[in-house]
């Protein structure tokens, strides 16, 4: 079977590409105004790009009536954001910061974390995530305009947090330990729970 995407209301071919393009990990981003006000919000269309230089990359889709979304507002006024991976406990309040809640009302609706500052940049990072990348504007990448186009935002990492207990050798991260969050499609989720190991790779 064969289909056309462009042939397809934009909500379908969302339904398509979210359910055959799993696990996707999550970025969970925290964003700053011009007025110091904070934005926290998760994305699952998230990847690395490099890492000589580090960059990551993840995709904001404008609303369905066309407009921006808070997260590339805030990105546009302050070029710097953090990325902070969401493990498997902190599924409930990554859920509530995906609600449509007031512009510039983050820092105090949003509970059940700790906003601490970054260390090179403005916008906060989350305490309680196991992994976080502060990360410095590279570019965004506009994909159409209007209704459900998307943001691609690539941002180079400055410095990476990391819980102690999950560095190895001084360069990896224990995966079992970081316990990522993986979403599948609608409200399904998936967790790292085994690995298949390869001598090719």
């Amino acid at each position: 079977m064969e289909i056309n995407l462009s042939d397809l209301e934009p909500r379908h071919a969302h339904d398509f590409l979210t359910s055959s393009i799993v696990p996707r990990p999550i970025a969970w981003v925290s964003s700053i105004n011009k007025d110091g006000q904070v934005n926290l919000a998760p994305f699952s269309f998230f990847t690395g790009v490099s890492w000589s230089p580090p960059v990551l990359a993840f995709s904001v889709v404008n609303r369905s009536d066309g407009s921006i979304k808070d997260t590339v507002i805030n990105i546009r006024e302050v070029p710097e954001f953090v990325v902070n991976m969401v493990s498997v406990d902190l599924l409930p309040i990554m859920e509530f910061s995906a609600r449509s809640l007031p512009y510039g009302t983050d820092r105090h609706s949003i509970k059940g974390i700790t906003w601490i500052p970054a260390t090179r940049i403005k916008p906060y990072r989350i305490q309680e995530s196991k992994v976080s990348f502060e990360c410095t504007l590279e570019r965004i990448v506009a994909v159409s305009e209007g209704p459900d186009a998307g943001n691609l935002i690539l941002g180079r990492i400055e410095i990476a947090h990391i819980h102690d207990e999950l560095l190895r050798n001084g360069r990896e991260v224990d995966w079992l330990g970081l316990d990522v969050l993986g979403r599948l499609s609608g409200n399904r989720y998936c967790a790292v729970r085994s690995v298949i190991e390869s001598e090719r790779n």
